[in-house]
């Protein structure tokens, strides 16, 4: 159940940087309306607070949550920007998964 709580939990907290990151860039890049911007900044605000959550130290939360950025960012390009990852894409997020079950799951 730790396991499922704490993916949710990065899950969430990559969907509030990755989409408030990219409301700020609509807006700044794009000339969307200053709300967009607005907007993006909350969510980045929520996506300070979601990892407080996690059971680990905030070293390895951060550092197992760059694994899972890594994902989601690439999916996020994928169903947005409609850029599709290709095999090395797959694959290199794949290690990057493993790496954060090693640094978060693994008993101590």
């Amino acid at each position: 159940m730790q396991i499922v709580q704490s993916s949710l939990l990065f899950l969430l907290a990559g969907l509030c940087e990755i989409g408030g990151g990219y409301l700020v860039w609509q807006w700044w890049r794009n000339g969307a309306h200053w709300m967009i911007g607005v907007a993006g900044a909350f969510v980045l605000f929520l996506y300070g607070i979601v990892p407080t959550y996690q059971h680990a130290h905030f070293g390895r939360v951060y550092a197992a949550y760059g694994g899972w950025f890594i994902v989601l960012s690439l999916l996020w390009g994928w169903k947005v920007d409609a850029i599709r990852p290709d095999r090395y894409d797959i694959l290199g997020g794949a290690v990057c998964l493993v790496g954060v079950a090693i640094m978060m799951y693994w008993p101590r």
